[in-house]
């Protein structure tokens, strides 16, 4: 894993607690964390949109001091909204999550990368 560079995160419980942070890693925000389990590491979040609803985002997240440490993964939220759909709306919709079952499987095979010790 390629890291940039060694960032302090505050928090209300630890203090401050400096981490080594990954290349892919967006950055932590300057207000104090809750909690040293609190603190991870987010990459840019993918927004899948459809008719203009959010149907799934996905980001790469690593929590190093949770309860149960979360290595590099992919976080993925699927949106559900409620539509009635004729034909070639749902066609449409079925064309989106096909693309975006493609997007899941390469995200898929850059995490078995980076989790091997590779780059994002």
């Amino acid at each position: 894993m390629t890291l940039a560079r060694t960032v302090t995160v505050h928090t209300l419980g630890h203090g401050a607690v400096t981490i080594p942070e990954p290349i892919w890693c967006t950055g932590h925000a300057d207000l104090p964390t809750g909690y040293r389990d609190d603190i991870h590491h987010s990459g840019p979040e993918q927004v899948i949109d459809y008719d203009g609803q959010a149907v799934l985002t996905a980001e790469l997240v690593e929590f190093p001091f949770g309860m149960r440490p979360i290595p590099p993964s992919v976080y993925v939220e699927i949106l559900v909204p409620g539509a009635s759909l004729d034909p070639a709306a749902l066609e449409g919709l079925a064309d989106i999550l096909t693309e975006q079952a493609a997007e899941l499987r390469r995200l898929a095979l850059r995490l078995a990368v980076l989790r091997a010790g590779g780059d994002w």
